[in-house]
């Protein structure tokens, strides 16, 4: 008998892409190319029991396109259940556009992914994310009505990124609440790692506070700027993740908080604005109650940008979308002291508000 071994990366890229760890019961998967224009790109479909999938589009340089597969499965799965918490009548979807940005994008790159967008018939509706702007969804939205988050002059909320800020700041607030008894950020040293657009509005919000802002970035001309315009304090340590704050706010990519992390962290809170910020949520989620640093759940606190674009979905106006987004202080202030009622990682609270929610309307349609 013949016994034939793989390494790791060989069974990975032998695995069908419904046996990829990160795929979890999503209803499409939509692969996109097109020669023209360079166009590579995927559409993750994971749930639309609560209404269409809605969620951005984030364009970056994978290393590998199952990095992108990846990545585009767990967005919209988080999508989901950043919906569903918030009370909105969406699904979960997310896109993900393999390049470079600033090399590779171009208008007649993003109306042929505007016409893949357009191909699903309202099933998925694209928004801005990593590596977009308000301007590249005005260019989708030339080829279909399937998007959102287009500029104000054209009918549309905007960029969403500063609701989405005030979201994560509404999140903080009630995390500081919980943990130190006052909501009050004033004197606090809290840690910003990303200052891209919500980055920096982040550190604007919690500067004008009268917080002590440490920001890091791998972009050193956005460090200098953002420390220009508010006073914050550039981390020029070896390992960021070993800096002692009272707040961590990762507003990057995700996974920071992970194997080699959780262990430095030094920290009584985490509250950003990244999305799938646990690389693992159930290991490090549970890892994170073990050390007694709270957690406020990404895809709770940081929805305020799904508030803000499904305005131009439902038609409601600014101070609605504000007082939704202002209820994520008293949503994650009820997920941290259910979480320390029943013993549960505070995801794992937030996942079963979110997952009851599901639930009820599949039983509603079934009958």
């Amino acid at each position: 008998m013949i016994t034939e071994v793989f390494t790791a990366d060989q069974l990975k890229k032998e695995s069908p892409v419904f046996g990829q760890l990160s795929f979890n019961d999503h209803e499409q998967i939509v692969f996109c190319q097109d020669k023209d224009t360079g166009l590579k790109a995927i559409i993750g479909v994971h749930n639309t029991i609560l209404g269409p999938a809605l969620g951005g589009t984030r364009m970056y340089n994978y290393s590998t396109e199952w990095d992108a597969l990846n990545d585009v499965l767990r967005l919209s799965r988080g999508m989901t259940y950043k919906a569903a918490i918030t009370g909105l009548n969406l699904g979960g979807g997310k896109a993900v556009i393999i390049g470079d940005p600033k090399v590779d994008k171009t208008p007649e790159l993003m109306r042929r992914f505007g016409k893949f967008v357009d191909t699903l018939g309202g099933k998925y509706y694209t928004a801005e994310d990593v590596g977009m702007e308000t301007s590249d969804m005005d260019t989708v939205r030339e080829v279909t009505p399937y998007v959102t988050g287009i500029s104000e002059s054209k009918g549309g909320a905007g960029n969403p990124s500063p609701v989405t800020a005030y979201g994560v700041y509404m999140g903080m607030k009630a995390s500081a609440k919980f943990t130190y008894g006052s909501d009050e950020l004033s004197g606090k040293k809290i840690l910003v790692e990303g200052i891209g657009h919500v980055g920096e509005e982040l550190v604007r919000l919690i500067t004008e506070e009268g917080a002590k802002v440490v920001i890091s970035d791998i972009n050193e001309e956005r460090l200098n700027q953002v420390h220009k315009k508010y006073g914050a304090e550039i981390y020029r340590g070896a390992d960021v993740y070993t800096e002692q704050a009272d707040i961590y706010a990762p507003c990057a990519l995700g996974a920071t908080v992970n194997n080699d992390t959780i262990n430095k962290l030094r920290v009584k809170i985490i509250a950003g604005a990244a999305n799938n910020q646990l690389a693992d949520e159930n290991i490090h989620g549970a890892a994170l109650q073990e050390k007694g640093i709270v957690y406020a759940p990404d895809f709770l606190i940081n929805a305020g940008g799904i508030i803000n674009v499904f305005a131009e979905i439902e038609g409601y106006g600014r101070d609605q979308i504000i007082t939704k987004t202002e209820n994520i202080y008293n949503t994650t202030l009820d997920i941290l002291h259910k979480a320390k009622a029943t013993g549960l990682t505070t995801n794992e609270s937030a996942l079963s508000i979110a997952e009851e929610r599901i639930t009820n309307r599949k039983k509603e349609i079934l009958g």
